[in-house]
């Protein structure tokens, strides 16, 4: 297994915007629906240059629909849907990266065999030459791919080596740097700690950072409270279909934040089931109980 070491994030900032400042996009009472099937409906999202806004919700919540929206795969048919100040229905996913949406899905379009610096540039390979013998610049290719991913304070021993090789969380932590490289103003990240143990999933979670750091606007879309709660600058929930809160950290803790993706009364109900199979008094349980603790 090949190592990763970190260092010190560095590089531009990739707006002129300061984190915090306008918003680059933003959902007002979007929605969805297929038929007469409401997927989504009344949901209002916000995010700013240099800040992870973080989308929580279980199976069945919208989170999928959501990102649909705003990458451009499905068209909202109610509400609002803004980037930059100006309203927007994008068409296909190539409308949404003209205006720097780019989304890292959770399967990752990778290539397994091919050599890490070659999965950077999928799609958009560097080419020298006069037409039409142009050719592939391979040198050049390796050597950006190398600063890029140092600039993400991302450390590879050796990028000819297939990216299949790599763990989970250095696939998503390439995925991420490609896409900070490629222009990328906001970054949707779908699930990308679902299927990481412990350790890979704190990777993943410090590029996720390192990349607010340098001025992105992050969507992390997660089922997992405390993963979002280490990250996180701003959390919505969403339970089936519609809006259940939208908070800064400043306004929920990590357990109002589990309890509300839970579903206060549900979480209440199971409490008094499990107390009175285990024989003990409600108060004896943790608050978060059945809620979140996965990886």
């Amino acid at each position: 297994m090949t190592s990763m070491t970190t260092e010190g994030t560095h590089g531009a900032i990739l707006q002129d915007t300061p984190p915090g400042s306008g918003a680059i996009v933003e959902l007002r009472g979007a929605g969805k629906s297929y038929g007469n099937i409401r997927a989504l409906h009344g949901v209002s999202l916000t995010v700013h240059p240099g800040k992870v806004t973080c989308v929580l919700g279980d199976n069945g919540a919208g989170k999928s629909t959501l990102i649909k929206i705003v990458s451009g795969l499905h068209q909202h048919t109610e509400g609002e849907f803004l980037v930059d100040g100006e309203a927007v229905r994008f068409s296909t996913p190539r409308d949404a990266l003209a205006r720097g949406i780019a989304t890292v899905y959770q399967d990752l379009a990778t290539v397994p065999l091919m050599p890490v610096w070659r999965n950077f540039f999928l799609g958009s390979e560097m080419t020298k030459g006069p037409w039409p013998v142009r050719r592939l610049d391979i040198e050049r290719m390796k050597k950006t791919a190398d600063a890029e991913l140092r600039n993400m304070g991302i450390i590879l021993d050796d990028l000819e080596q297939p990216i299949g090789t790599l763990s989970g969380g250095q696939r998503q932590c390439v995925a991420i740097a490609r896409a900070v490289y490629f222009g990328a103003r906001v970054l949707i990240l779908d699930e990308p700690t679902a299927a990481l143990g412990v350790k890979q999933s704190g990777v993943v979670l410090k590029y996720i950072a390192a990349a607010r750091d340098r001025g992105l606007g992050v969507i992390f879309i997660t089922h997992n409270p405390h993963h979002a709660y280490l990250v996180g600058d701003h959390f919505s929930v969403l339970r089936l279909g519609t809006l259940e809160l939208s908070a800064a950290r400043s306004e929920v803790s990590l357990e109002e934040l589990t309890n509300h993706m839970a579903g206060g009364a549900e979480l209440a109900a199971l409490k008094h089931e499990l107390a009175q199979v285990r024989g003990v008094d409600v108060d004896e349980l943790p608050d978060s109980v059945g809620a979140g603790e996965g990886t």
